[in-house]
Protein backbone atom coordinates (compact mmCIF):
# COMPACT_ATOMS: atom_id res chain seq x y z
CA UNK A 1 0.00 0.00 0.00
CA UNK A 2 1.33 3.76 -0.96
CA UNK A 3 1.74 6.35 1.33
CA UNK A 4 3.19 10.05 1.34
CA UNK A 5 6.54 10.35 2.30
CA UNK A 6 9.71 12.25 1.64
CA UNK A 7 12.00 10.92 -0.57
CA UNK A 8 15.08 11.02 2.64
CA UNK A 9 12.21 8.55 4.85
CA UNK A 10 11.99 6.29 1.35
CA UNK A 11 15.14 5.77 1.62
CA UNK A 12 15.64 4.96 4.63
CA UNK A 13 12.53 2.87 5.12
CA UNK A 14 14.01 0.74 1.54
CA UNK A 15 17.13 0.57 3.53
CA UNK A 16 15.29 -1.35 6.05
CA UNK A 17 12.94 -3.66 3.56
CA UNK A 18 16.33 -4.72 1.82
CA UNK A 19 17.32 -6.17 5.58
CA UNK A 20 20.00 -3.55 6.16
CA UNK A 21 21.37 -3.72 9.45
CA UNK A 22 24.32 -1.67 9.30
CA UNK A 23 25.50 1.62 7.38
CA UNK A 24 29.22 2.03 6.63
CA UNK A 25 30.20 5.61 5.77
CA UNK A 26 32.03 9.10 6.05
CA UNK A 27 29.26 11.55 5.60
CA UNK A 28 28.73 15.40 3.86
CA UNK A 29 27.04 18.03 4.18
CA UNK A 30 24.72 17.08 1.31
CA UNK A 31 24.11 14.11 3.30
CA UNK A 32 22.40 16.07 6.14
CA UNK A 33 19.01 15.06 5.56
CA UNK A 34 19.50 11.37 5.61
CA UNK A 35 21.87 11.53 8.64
CA UNK A 36 18.97 13.64 10.82
CA UNK A 37 17.01 11.51 9.60
CA UNK A 38 19.00 8.02 10.56
CA UNK A 39 18.02 8.49 14.28
CA UNK A 40 14.56 7.64 13.93
CA UNK A 41 16.09 4.17 12.65
CA UNK A 42 17.74 2.67 15.60
CA UNK A 43 17.89 -0.52 13.18
CA UNK A 44 20.43 0.83 11.31
CA UNK A 45 23.56 0.93 12.61
CA UNK A 46 25.83 3.58 11.18
CA UNK A 47 29.59 2.81 11.26
CA UNK A 48 31.84 6.62 11.12
CA UNK A 49 34.81 6.28 9.31
CA UNK A 50 37.08 9.06 9.20
CA UNK A 51 38.13 8.42 5.19
CA UNK A 52 36.21 6.97 2.27
CA UNK A 53 38.57 3.79 1.83
CA UNK A 54 38.19 2.91 5.25
CA UNK A 55 33.83 2.59 4.93
CA UNK A 56 34.63 0.92 1.05
CA UNK A 57 37.43 -1.84 2.69
CA UNK A 58 34.91 -2.34 5.48
CA UNK A 59 31.08 -2.78 2.87
CA UNK A 60 33.49 -4.87 0.78
CA UNK A 61 34.40 -7.82 3.11
CA UNK A 62 31.15 -7.42 5.03
CA UNK A 63 29.67 -8.24 1.87
CA UNK A 64 31.11 -11.38 1.22
CA UNK A 65 30.99 -12.15 4.62
CA UNK A 66 27.34 -11.83 4.88
CA UNK A 67 27.16 -12.95 1.08
CA UNK A 68 24.46 -10.01 0.57
CA UNK A 69 24.72 -6.29 -0.91
CA UNK A 70 26.32 -4.04 1.76
CA UNK A 71 25.53 -0.68 2.02
CA UNK A 72 27.96 2.15 1.79
CA UNK A 73 26.67 5.71 2.21
CA UNK A 74 29.90 8.43 1.43
CA UNK A 75 29.29 12.36 0.37
CA UNK A 76 28.68 14.19 -2.89
CA UNK A 77 31.89 14.18 -5.14
CA UNK A 78 34.70 14.45 -3.36
CA UNK A 79 33.78 11.74 -0.92
CA UNK A 80 32.80 9.66 -3.91
CA UNK A 81 36.18 10.21 -5.63
CA UNK A 82 37.86 9.12 -2.63
CA UNK A 83 36.24 5.87 -2.51
CA UNK A 84 36.82 5.02 -6.73
CA UNK A 85 40.02 2.72 -6.04
CA UNK A 86 38.53 0.55 -3.38
CA UNK A 87 35.02 0.49 -5.83
CA UNK A 88 36.95 -0.62 -8.82
CA UNK A 89 38.68 -3.30 -6.82
CA UNK A 90 34.50 -4.06 -5.91
CA UNK A 91 33.99 -4.74 -9.71
CA UNK A 92 36.66 -6.71 -10.79
CA UNK A 93 36.40 -8.72 -8.14
CA UNK A 94 32.14 -9.04 -7.81
CA UNK A 95 31.59 -7.71 -4.44
CA UNK A 96 27.79 -6.88 -4.32
CA UNK A 97 27.74 -3.66 -2.81
CA UNK A 98 25.37 -0.70 -3.04
CA UNK A 99 26.43 2.65 -2.79
CA UNK A 100 24.75 5.95 -2.13
CA UNK A 101 25.61 9.53 -1.77
CA UNK A 102 23.89 12.94 -2.12
CA UNK A 103 24.21 15.52 -4.48
CA UNK A 104 23.25 19.71 -4.36
CA UNK A 105 19.82 21.33 -5.31
CA UNK A 106 19.64 20.08 -9.01
CA UNK A 107 18.69 23.54 -9.90
CA UNK A 108 22.32 24.36 -9.59
CA UNK A 109 23.19 22.61 -13.00
CA UNK A 110 25.09 25.76 -13.52
CA UNK A 111 27.57 26.35 -11.30
CA UNK A 112 29.08 23.20 -8.70
CA UNK A 113 27.00 20.43 -9.29
CA UNK A 114 28.96 17.31 -10.81
CA UNK A 115 27.66 14.58 -12.27
CA UNK A 116 28.06 11.56 -10.24
CA UNK A 117 26.77 8.70 -11.76
CA UNK A 118 29.16 9.41 -15.05
CA UNK A 119 31.87 9.90 -11.85
CA UNK A 120 31.60 6.42 -10.84
CA UNK A 121 30.09 5.07 -14.15
CA UNK A 122 33.20 2.95 -14.76
CA UNK A 123 33.75 1.46 -11.74
CA UNK A 124 30.41 0.31 -11.00
CA UNK A 125 27.75 -2.59 -12.53
CA UNK A 126 25.33 0.51 -12.94
CA UNK A 127 25.00 4.04 -11.64
CA UNK A 128 22.15 6.31 -11.40
CA UNK A 129 21.52 9.46 -9.89
CA UNK A 130 18.00 10.35 -8.86
CA UNK A 131 16.02 13.64 -9.20
CA UNK A 132 12.36 12.81 -8.02
CA UNK A 133 11.31 11.44 -4.60
CA UNK A 134 9.27 8.71 -6.82
CA UNK A 135 11.75 7.42 -8.62
CA UNK A 136 13.84 6.37 -5.09
CA UNK A 137 11.98 3.00 -4.18
CA UNK A 138 12.34 1.26 -7.25
CA UNK A 139 15.73 2.46 -8.43
CA UNK A 140 16.86 1.39 -4.90
CA UNK A 141 15.43 -2.17 -5.17
CA UNK A 142 16.83 -2.34 -8.16
CA UNK A 143 19.97 -1.33 -7.04
CA UNK A 144 20.02 -3.95 -4.43
CA UNK A 145 18.85 -6.70 -7.66
CA UNK A 146 21.54 -5.44 -9.90
CA UNK A 147 24.53 -5.86 -6.92
CA UNK A 148 23.10 -9.30 -6.04
CA UNK A 149 22.43 -10.85 -9.77
CA UNK A 150 26.00 -12.49 -11.86
CA UNK A 151 27.80 -10.74 -12.58
CA UNK A 152 27.75 -9.46 -8.91
CA UNK A 153 29.40 -6.34 -8.40
CA UNK A 154 28.83 -2.24 -7.07
CA UNK A 155 26.29 -0.10 -7.86
CA UNK A 156 25.70 2.98 -7.64
CA UNK A 157 22.37 5.51 -6.29
CA UNK A 158 22.78 9.46 -5.76
CA UNK A 159 20.23 11.65 -4.37
CA UNK A 160 19.73 15.65 -5.00
CA UNK A 161 18.39 17.57 -2.69
CA UNK A 162 15.49 17.49 -4.40
CA UNK A 163 15.15 14.21 -4.57
CA UNK A 164 15.48 13.80 -0.79
CA UNK A 165 13.35 16.66 0.57
CA UNK A 166 10.32 16.22 -1.72
CA UNK A 167 7.15 14.28 -1.08
CA UNK A 168 5.15 11.80 -2.93
CA UNK A 169 3.49 8.58 -2.80
CA UNK A 170 5.53 5.45 -2.49
CA UNK A 171 5.33 1.20 -2.53
CA UNK A 172 8.32 0.02 0.28
CA UNK A 173 8.53 -3.23 -1.78
CA UNK A 174 12.00 -4.77 -1.23
CA UNK A 175 14.05 -6.77 -3.98
CA UNK A 176 14.11 -10.61 -4.24
CA UNK A 177 16.34 -13.18 -4.60
CA UNK A 178 17.44 -13.94 -7.76
CA UNK A 179 18.00 -17.39 -8.52
CA UNK A 180 20.80 -17.97 -11.71
CA UNK A 181 22.27 -21.64 -10.20
CA UNK A 182 22.33 -22.50 -14.25
CA UNK A 183 23.09 -25.86 -15.34
CA UNK A 184 26.08 -26.24 -17.58
CA UNK A 185 25.30 -27.42 -21.21
CA UNK A 186 25.80 -31.16 -21.63
CA UNK A 187 27.88 -30.90 -24.84
CA UNK A 188 30.23 -29.11 -23.02
CA UNK A 189 30.57 -31.56 -20.21
CA UNK A 190 31.28 -34.04 -22.51
CA UNK A 191 33.84 -32.33 -24.05
CA UNK A 192 35.66 -31.65 -20.97
CA UNK A 193 35.24 -35.24 -19.82
CA UNK A 194 36.70 -36.54 -22.87
CA UNK A 195 39.82 -33.95 -22.20
CA UNK A 196 40.07 -34.66 -18.34
CA UNK A 197 40.04 -38.53 -18.96
CA UNK A 198 42.63 -38.14 -21.92
CA UNK A 199 45.09 -36.54 -19.85
CA UNK A 200 48.32 -37.38 -18.49
CA UNK A 201 50.01 -34.70 -16.58
CA UNK A 202 46.59 -32.93 -15.82
CA UNK A 203 46.74 -29.98 -13.31
CA UNK A 204 43.47 -28.52 -11.67
CA UNK A 205 43.06 -24.44 -10.76
CA UNK A 206 40.35 -23.22 -8.39
CA UNK A 207 39.23 -19.50 -8.24
CA UNK A 208 36.93 -17.53 -5.51
CA UNK A 209 33.56 -18.51 -7.33
CA UNK A 210 34.16 -22.12 -6.44
CA UNK A 211 33.76 -20.95 -3.02
CA UNK A 212 31.44 -18.41 -3.29
CA UNK A 213 29.08 -21.14 -5.29
CA UNK A 214 29.51 -23.27 -2.02
CA UNK A 215 31.83 -26.04 -4.41
CA UNK A 216 34.68 -26.52 -2.15
CA UNK A 217 33.56 -30.13 -1.21
CA UNK A 218 32.68 -30.92 -4.79
CA UNK A 219 36.31 -29.47 -5.94
CA UNK A 220 37.94 -31.74 -3.26
CA UNK A 221 35.86 -34.86 -4.39
CA UNK A 222 36.89 -34.34 -8.37
CA UNK A 223 40.38 -33.85 -7.12
CA UNK A 224 40.35 -37.09 -5.16
CA UNK A 225 38.75 -38.85 -7.85
CA UNK A 226 41.25 -38.15 -10.80
CA UNK A 227 44.11 -37.56 -8.35
CA UNK A 228 44.73 -34.02 -9.35
CA UNK A 229 47.47 -31.30 -7.87
CA UNK A 230 45.52 -28.63 -6.89
CA UNK A 231 46.28 -24.96 -7.28
CA UNK A 232 44.55 -21.95 -5.87
CA UNK A 233 44.72 -18.59 -8.41
CA UNK A 234 45.04 -15.57 -6.93
CA UNK A 235 42.28 -14.54 -4.75
CA UNK A 236 40.67 -13.92 -1.11
CA UNK A 237 38.42 -16.98 -0.35
CA UNK A 238 39.15 -20.50 0.49
CA UNK A 239 38.62 -22.56 -2.37
CA UNK A 240 40.03 -25.99 -1.39
CA UNK A 241 41.35 -26.55 1.99
CA UNK A 242 45.07 -25.71 2.19
CA UNK A 243 45.89 -28.93 4.57
CA UNK A 244 44.81 -31.07 1.86
CA UNK A 245 47.33 -33.64 0.70
CA UNK A 246 46.78 -32.87 -2.93
CA UNK A 247 46.85 -29.05 -2.30
CA UNK A 248 50.17 -27.14 -3.70
CA UNK A 249 49.16 -23.43 -2.59
CA UNK A 250 48.31 -20.40 -4.42
CA UNK A 251 49.62 -20.56 -8.43
CA UNK A 252 51.19 -17.33 -9.38
CA UNK A 253 52.54 -16.55 -12.87
CA UNK A 254 55.47 -14.55 -11.18
CA UNK A 255 57.90 -17.62 -10.62
CA UNK A 256 59.42 -19.25 -13.38
CA UNK A 257 58.64 -22.77 -11.90
CA UNK A 258 54.91 -22.11 -11.71
CA UNK A 259 54.55 -20.70 -15.82
CA UNK A 260 57.04 -23.66 -16.58
CA UNK A 261 54.45 -26.18 -14.74
CA UNK A 262 51.63 -24.93 -17.09
CA UNK A 263 53.79 -25.36 -20.18
CA UNK A 264 54.60 -29.18 -19.46
CA UNK A 265 50.99 -29.85 -18.39
CA UNK A 266 48.63 -31.46 -21.00
CA UNK A 267 45.73 -30.69 -19.79
CA UNK A 268 44.57 -27.53 -17.07
CA UNK A 269 41.15 -27.41 -15.49
CA UNK A 270 40.42 -24.23 -14.37
CA UNK A 271 37.12 -23.70 -12.38
CA UNK A 272 35.70 -20.58 -10.97
CA UNK A 273 38.47 -18.03 -11.98
CA UNK A 274 40.00 -15.68 -14.17
CA UNK A 275 42.24 -18.03 -16.24
CA UNK A 276 46.14 -16.53 -16.47
CA UNK A 277 44.90 -13.19 -14.86
CA UNK A 278 48.10 -11.53 -13.53
CA UNK A 279 50.08 -8.16 -12.86
CA UNK A 280 52.66 -8.54 -15.80
CA UNK A 281 51.97 -9.32 -19.38
CA UNK A 282 53.79 -12.97 -19.85
CA UNK A 283 52.69 -13.33 -23.28
CA UNK A 284 49.92 -13.55 -25.59
CA UNK A 285 49.29 -17.38 -24.42
CA UNK A 286 50.82 -18.63 -21.18
CA UNK A 287 49.74 -22.61 -22.02
CA UNK A 288 51.79 -25.06 -23.69
CA UNK A 289 51.60 -25.68 -27.53
CA UNK A 290 49.76 -28.69 -26.29
CA UNK A 291 48.07 -28.24 -23.47
CA UNK A 292 44.50 -28.28 -23.47
CA UNK A 293 42.06 -25.57 -21.02
CA UNK A 294 38.92 -26.61 -19.58
CA UNK A 295 37.71 -23.09 -18.06
CA UNK A 296 34.57 -23.39 -16.24
CA UNK A 297 32.73 -20.17 -14.99
CA UNK A 298 29.44 -18.42 -13.95
CA UNK A 299 29.95 -14.78 -14.88
CA UNK A 300 29.60 -15.07 -18.96
CA UNK A 301 32.21 -13.79 -21.07
CA UNK A 302 35.12 -14.95 -18.35
CA UNK A 303 35.78 -18.43 -20.23
CA UNK A 304 37.75 -17.86 -23.26
CA UNK A 305 38.32 -13.88 -22.62
CA UNK A 306 42.38 -14.09 -22.30
CA UNK A 307 43.26 -17.47 -23.27
CA UNK A 308 42.74 -19.53 -25.83
CA UNK A 309 40.08 -22.01 -24.71
CA UNK A 310 39.76 -25.67 -25.46
CA UNK A 311 36.27 -26.39 -23.68
CA UNK A 312 34.42 -23.20 -22.27
CA UNK A 313 31.38 -23.49 -20.02
CA UNK A 314 29.42 -20.80 -18.34
CA UNK A 315 27.96 -22.92 -15.35
CA UNK A 316 27.47 -22.51 -11.56
CA UNK A 317 30.86 -23.85 -10.15
CA UNK A 318 29.29 -26.40 -8.12
CA UNK A 319 26.58 -27.82 -10.96
CA UNK A 320 29.51 -28.36 -13.20
CA UNK A 321 31.70 -29.88 -11.32
CA UNK A 322 28.93 -32.81 -10.13
CA UNK A 323 28.16 -33.30 -13.52
CA UNK A 324 32.13 -33.87 -14.24
CA UNK A 325 32.19 -36.62 -11.58
CA UNK A 326 28.53 -37.92 -12.63
CA UNK A 327 30.31 -38.20 -15.91
CA UNK A 328 33.66 -39.48 -14.88
CA UNK A 329 32.53 -42.21 -12.63
CA UNK A 330 31.70 -44.88 -14.94
CA UNK A 331 34.57 -44.11 -17.25
CA UNK A 332 37.21 -45.29 -14.68
CA UNK A 333 37.88 -49.18 -15.04
CA UNK A 334 40.68 -50.74 -13.18
CA UNK A 335 43.44 -49.84 -15.30
CA UNK A 336 42.52 -46.39 -15.38
CA UNK A 337 41.84 -46.56 -11.53
CA UNK A 338 45.58 -47.79 -10.88
CA UNK A 339 46.92 -45.10 -12.91
CA UNK A 340 45.18 -42.55 -10.70
CA UNK A 341 46.17 -43.86 -7.68
CA UNK A 342 49.83 -43.89 -9.29
CA UNK A 343 49.20 -40.27 -9.72
CA UNK A 344 47.90 -39.06 -6.58
CA UNK A 345 50.88 -40.52 -4.77
CA UNK A 346 52.88 -38.23 -7.10
CA UNK A 347 50.76 -35.14 -6.24
CA UNK A 348 50.78 -35.61 -2.75
CA UNK A 349 54.66 -36.57 -2.34
CA UNK A 350 55.48 -33.82 -4.56
CA UNK A 351 52.99 -31.48 -2.52
CA UNK A 352 54.77 -32.41 0.92
CA UNK A 353 58.26 -31.82 -0.79
CA UNK A 354 57.11 -28.02 -2.00
CA UNK A 355 56.27 -27.37 1.71
CA UNK A 356 59.45 -28.46 2.81
CA UNK A 357 61.51 -27.41 0.47
CA UNK A 358 60.24 -23.46 1.79
CA UNK A 359 60.81 -24.62 5.36
CA UNK A 360 64.30 -25.47 4.76
CA UNK A 361 64.63 -22.26 2.93
CA UNK A 362 63.96 -20.44 5.96
CA UNK A 363 65.97 -22.15 8.38
CA UNK A 364 69.28 -20.49 8.19
CA UNK A 365 67.92 -17.37 8.98
CA UNK A 366 65.18 -18.54 11.66
CA UNK A 367 67.02 -16.16 14.56
CA UNK A 368 67.85 -13.44 12.85
CA UNK A 369 66.97 -9.97 14.06
CA UNK A 370 64.89 -8.20 12.68
CA UNK A 371 63.24 -11.67 12.46
CA UNK A 372 62.12 -12.61 9.39
CA UNK A 373 58.95 -12.60 7.78
CA UNK A 374 58.57 -16.62 8.26
CA UNK A 375 59.10 -16.13 11.62
CA UNK A 376 56.85 -14.08 12.17
CA UNK A 377 54.08 -15.63 10.47
CA UNK A 378 55.15 -18.91 12.16
CA UNK A 379 54.58 -17.80 15.79
CA UNK A 380 51.62 -16.13 14.79
CA UNK A 381 49.94 -18.65 13.41
CA UNK A 382 51.14 -20.58 16.13
CA UNK A 383 49.42 -18.76 18.78
CA UNK A 384 46.03 -17.67 17.23
CA UNK A 385 42.38 -19.31 18.55
CA UNK A 386 41.45 -22.10 16.36
CA UNK A 387 38.47 -20.00 15.55
CA UNK A 388 40.22 -17.26 14.29
CA UNK A 389 39.24 -15.99 10.99
CA UNK A 390 42.59 -14.27 9.50
CA UNK A 391 42.45 -11.24 6.61
CA UNK A 392 45.44 -11.58 4.78
CA UNK A 393 46.54 -8.11 3.19
CA UNK A 394 49.94 -8.84 3.87
CA UNK A 395 51.08 -7.64 0.26
CA UNK A 396 54.39 -8.61 -0.32
CA UNK A 397 54.74 -11.49 2.07
CA UNK A 398 51.66 -13.31 1.25
CA UNK A 399 53.21 -16.37 0.31
CA UNK A 400 55.26 -16.65 3.12
CA UNK A 401 51.83 -15.90 5.34
CA UNK A 402 49.89 -18.70 3.52
CA UNK A 403 52.26 -21.37 4.17
CA UNK A 404 52.23 -20.82 7.25
CA UNK A 405 47.98 -19.68 7.90
CA UNK A 406 45.48 -22.65 6.74
CA UNK A 407 41.84 -22.38 5.89
CA UNK A 408 39.57 -25.65 6.04
CA UNK A 409 36.17 -24.00 4.29
CA UNK A 410 35.53 -20.25 3.39
CA UNK A 411 35.22 -17.78 5.88
CA UNK A 412 38.70 -18.90 7.63
CA UNK A 413 40.95 -17.06 5.38
CA UNK A 414 39.93 -14.01 3.75
CA UNK A 415 41.60 -11.37 2.05
CA UNK A 416 41.55 -7.71 0.61
CA UNK A 417 41.83 -9.06 -2.84
CA UNK A 418 42.12 -5.97 -5.27
CA UNK A 419 44.98 -4.52 -6.82
CA UNK A 420 44.98 -1.00 -4.93
CA UNK A 421 46.18 -1.44 -1.22
CA UNK A 422 45.20 0.28 1.44
CA UNK A 423 42.04 -1.74 2.19
CA UNK A 424 43.09 -3.88 5.06
CA UNK A 425 41.89 -2.07 8.12
CA UNK A 426 38.46 -1.55 6.52
CA UNK A 427 38.04 -5.20 5.16
CA UNK A 428 39.43 -6.51 8.65
CA UNK A 429 36.56 -4.58 10.67
CA UNK A 430 33.97 -5.38 7.99
CA UNK A 431 34.71 -8.88 8.64
CA UNK A 432 34.74 -8.36 12.38
CA UNK A 433 31.14 -6.76 12.21
CA UNK A 434 29.83 -9.60 10.42
CA UNK A 435 31.42 -12.23 12.60
CA UNK A 436 30.95 -11.07 16.08
CA UNK A 437 31.69 -14.04 17.59
CA UNK A 438 34.85 -15.29 16.41
CA UNK A 439 38.32 -13.50 16.80
CA UNK A 440 39.46 -11.37 13.57
CA UNK A 441 43.22 -11.45 12.70
CA UNK A 442 44.14 -8.69 10.23
CA UNK A 443 47.75 -9.33 8.52
CA UNK A 444 48.66 -5.41 7.03
CA UNK A 445 51.64 -4.08 5.40
CA UNK A 446 52.86 -1.09 7.34
CA UNK A 447 52.56 0.79 3.55
CA UNK A 448 48.77 -0.68 3.06
CA UNK A 449 47.59 0.42 7.14
CA UNK A 450 49.37 3.96 6.72
CA UNK A 451 46.94 4.72 3.78
CA UNK A 452 43.66 4.00 5.60
CA UNK A 453 44.83 4.47 9.20
CA UNK A 454 42.28 6.56 10.56
CA UNK A 455 40.28 3.13 10.61
CA UNK A 456 41.67 2.83 14.16
CA UNK A 457 39.78 5.84 15.40
CA UNK A 458 36.39 3.25 14.14
CA UNK A 459 37.46 0.67 15.58
CA UNK A 460 37.93 2.21 18.71
CA UNK A 461 34.39 4.30 18.83
CA UNK A 462 32.04 1.27 18.11
CA UNK A 463 34.59 -1.16 19.59
CA UNK A 464 35.15 -3.70 16.82
CA UNK A 465 37.18 -5.99 19.05
CA UNK A 466 39.81 -6.99 15.89
CA UNK A 467 43.18 -7.31 15.65
CA UNK A 468 45.63 -5.49 13.58
CA UNK A 469 48.80 -7.40 13.41
CA UNK A 470 50.81 -4.62 11.05
CA UNK A 471 54.19 -6.26 8.93
CA UNK A 472 56.36 -3.21 9.60
CA UNK A 473 59.13 -3.62 7.58
CA UNK A 474 59.94 0.11 7.08
CA UNK A 475 58.90 0.35 3.27
CA UNK A 476 56.84 -0.23 0.43
CA UNK A 477 58.49 -3.54 -0.25
CA UNK A 478 56.17 -4.91 -2.69
CA UNK A 479 56.92 -2.30 -4.94
CA UNK A 480 60.88 -3.58 -4.77
CA UNK A 481 59.50 -6.85 -5.43
CA UNK A 482 57.59 -6.33 -8.50
CA UNK A 483 60.29 -3.96 -9.71
CA UNK A 484 62.62 -7.15 -8.90
CA UNK A 485 59.93 -9.59 -10.97
CA UNK A 486 59.70 -6.59 -13.89
CA UNK A 487 63.63 -6.53 -14.57
CA UNK A 488 64.52 -10.65 -13.96
CA UNK A 489 61.37 -12.11 -15.52
CA UNK A 490 60.47 -9.52 -18.01
CA UNK A 491 63.40 -8.26 -18.81
CA UNK A 492 66.04 -11.11 -18.13
CA UNK A 493 68.36 -8.77 -16.61
CA UNK A 494 70.66 -10.71 -14.09
CA UNK A 495 70.73 -8.13 -11.65
CA UNK A 496 67.93 -6.10 -10.52
CA UNK A 497 67.79 -2.86 -8.90
CA UNK A 498 64.81 -4.12 -6.68
CA UNK A 499 65.99 -3.96 -3.49
CA UNK A 500 67.87 -0.30 -4.09
CA UNK A 501 64.20 1.56 -5.61
CA UNK A 502 64.36 5.25 -4.93
CA UNK A 503 61.50 6.43 -2.90
CA UNK A 504 59.99 3.17 -1.54
CA UNK A 505 61.50 3.11 1.71
CA UNK A 506 60.29 4.92 5.17
CA UNK A 507 63.39 6.36 6.62
CA UNK A 508 61.59 8.02 9.43
CA UNK A 509 60.19 5.04 10.96
CA UNK A 510 56.07 4.55 11.27
CA UNK A 511 55.27 3.78 15.09
CA UNK A 512 52.10 2.28 14.77
CA UNK A 513 51.36 1.12 17.92
CA UNK A 514 52.07 4.74 18.91
CA UNK A 515 49.59 6.03 16.05
CA UNK A 516 47.39 3.54 17.37
CA UNK A 517 47.33 4.51 21.09
CA UNK A 518 46.59 8.35 20.07
CA UNK A 519 43.09 6.91 18.54
CA UNK A 520 41.86 5.38 21.47
CA UNK A 521 43.12 1.28 20.19
CA UNK A 522 45.92 -0.52 22.48
CA UNK A 523 48.91 -1.00 20.50
CA UNK A 524 51.89 -2.89 21.39
CA UNK A 525 55.48 -2.25 19.10
CA UNK A 526 57.10 -6.07 18.90
CA UNK A 527 60.49 -6.80 17.68
CA UNK A 528 61.19 -10.68 19.73
CA UNK A 529 59.15 -13.13 18.06
CA UNK A 530 58.64 -14.74 21.61
CA UNK A 531 56.49 -11.38 22.65
CA UNK A 532 53.75 -12.43 19.84
CA UNK A 533 52.43 -15.33 21.52
CA UNK A 534 51.90 -12.97 24.98
CA UNK A 535 50.83 -10.69 23.20
CA UNK A 536 47.64 -12.24 21.24
CA UNK A 537 46.59 -13.51 24.12
CA UNK A 538 46.72 -10.27 26.11
CA UNK A 539 44.48 -8.62 22.73
CA UNK A 540 42.14 -11.51 23.14
CA UNK A 541 41.14 -11.22 26.56
CA UNK A 542 40.69 -7.52 26.23
CA UNK A 543 37.98 -8.02 24.19
CA UNK A 544 38.50 -4.66 22.55
CA UNK A 545 40.65 -3.58 19.04
CA UNK A 546 44.55 -3.97 19.80
CA UNK A 547 47.12 -3.22 17.27
CA UNK A 548 50.20 -5.47 17.36
CA UNK A 549 52.85 -3.54 15.38
CA UNK A 550 55.95 -6.36 14.99
CA UNK A 551 59.00 -4.81 13.05
CA UNK A 552 60.48 -7.24 10.37
CA UNK A 553 63.20 -7.96 8.15
CA UNK A 554 62.10 -5.95 4.55
CA UNK A 555 65.08 -7.60 2.58
CA UNK A 556 64.22 -9.26 -0.70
Amino acid sequence: MSQMMTGKQAVLEMLKAEGVKHIFGNPGTSEAPLMDMLGDYPELQYFLTLQESVAMGMGESYARSIEKPSLVMLHVDSGLANGIALMLDALNTGTPMVVMSANYDARKINETKTDLSELVRPVTKWSVELNLPDQIPSVIRRAFHEANSHPKGPVYVGFTANALEGEAEMNIVPSSKVHDSYRPDSQGIEEAVSLIMAAKRPLMMVGDRVSEDHANDLAVELAELMGFPVHQSRGAEVSFPTTHPQFYGNHTLRVTSSRELLQESDMVLAIGMDAMDELFYWGDIILGENTKLVHIDPIPGRAGRSEPTDVGIVSHCGLAIEELIRSIKPLITPEIENEIAGRKIGVVAAAAEKRKAFDDSVAAKWDNKPMTPARMMSELADALPDNAIVVDDSISNRATMRHYFQGQKRGDLRAFRGQSIGGGIGTTMGVQVANPDRPVFGIIGDGSALMTIQGLWTAANDNIACIFVICNNGMYRVLKVNFDVYQREILQQKESAGENLPYSDFPTPFDVAGIASSMGVHGERITDPAEIAPAVKRAVASGKPAVLDIVIDGSL
